[in-house]
């Protein structure tokens, strides 16, 4: 496959910033079709991987995504290498442009550089290492365009590192979304919406974990939850403010997450959809779910509306709604 890299200047301090690489996407008739993997707990030479790969190859068969989004503990245990070369080979099989979001995990068994160096040799990685000088690694956005002008922007796909652990556990175990990184999404969405003639341009958000927003989302009872809440959410005790961005800026509709295997619920709160993965790993990740499987996003060109639903290992999909259709 031919890459294509493209460069993107932030306007503000004349700072280059490399926001997507490797090659093009479009809509489809309309659509444009993204598979969300998390939580897959690669452990190298197990043959629990084996159940992990297969239902990753029945998601992909079924589906057809345009883009495959790993939203974080990929591979989790030693020799790390080998096993995010194994994950890496099954997309290039596909041939199957993917991207992937850090997780709590991943940093522990290798290097952030070290990963996103291994994943740039992929023909088919669709993401980048992200600009330098902010907090975590693989931060990028990538436009999707127009089915039939490619040379507009129709929607963004924002993939952030959500970090791992902070080291003062007055704030809780786990780290947060930086305002260094916050400050990187508004100035790519003030860029955006400018060339947009000032309108947002639909856009979905994919990390790791939680926001606290998540948290706040189930104390309201108006608020509909589709799918299976089966723990609690386990999110920063620090409200960094990244979903208030979210909301100043007007772009993002859906944001997407891991972490939580025995939650794929999806849930609106203040018009934004907070929703979970279905746990990928099989055998190699705590679950009390049906099944391990695959989140589905269909977007809509044009639109600030979007389908999204779980496909498990057998090949059945659950969880079907329509964002904001089905909540509102």
């Amino acid at each position: 496959m031919k890459k294509l890299i493209i460069f993107l200047f932030v306007l503000s301090g004349c700072v280059p910033a490399v926001v997507f690489a490797q090659q093009q996407f479009s809509f489809k008739d309309g659509k444009f079709k993204i598979a969300q993997f998390t939580d897959l707990h690669w452990t190298p030479r197990s043959l629990a991987c084996t159940e992990t790969e297969a239902t990753i190859c029945a998601v992909l068969k079924a589906e057809h995504p345009d883009i495959a989004i790993l939203s974080g503990d990929v591979v989790t245990e030693d020799p790390a290498i080998d096993g995010w070369k194994s994950v890496i080979r099954i997309f290039d099989e596909a041939k199957v442009p993917f991207v992937v979001t850090m997780g709590n995990h991943d940093a522990e068994h290798m290097a952030k550089d070290d990963i996103y160096d291994l994943l740039l040799e992929s023909p088919y990685y669709a993401g980048a290492k992200g600009p330098e000088g902010i907090m975590g690694c693989g931060n990028c956005v990538i436009p999707v365009y127009g089915s039939k002008n490619r040379e507009k922007v129709e929607a963004l796909l924002y993939c952030m590192d959500s970090n791992d652990y902070q080291p003062n556990k007055l704030y809780g175990p786990y780290d947060w979304i930086h305002f260094d990184q916050i400050a990187w999404y508004r100035e790519q969405s003030a860029r955006f919406t400018k060339e947009n003639n000032g309108s947002p341009v639909p856009a979905l958000a994919f990390f790791h974990i939680a926001l606290p927003e998540y948290k706040d989302a189930l104390l309201e009872d108006k608020n509909r939850l589709f799918g299976c809440k089966g723990e609690m959410v386990c999110c920063p005790t620090t409200n960094s403010g990244f979903f208030t961005s979210v909301k100043e800026c007007g772009d993002v509709m859906g944001i997407f997450v891991g972490h939580d295997h025995d939650n794929d619920y999806a849930v609106a709160y203040k018009e934004v959809l907070l929703a979970y993965g279905r746990y990928t790993g099989g055998k190699t990740v705590y679950n009390d779910l049906s099944s391990n499987g695959a989140r589905v996003i269909v977007l809509h060109e044009g639109e600030r509306r979007f389908d999204t639903y779980i496909r498990v290992a057998n090949n059945e999909m659950e969880s079907f709604v329509t964002f904001p259709n089905s909540f509102y």
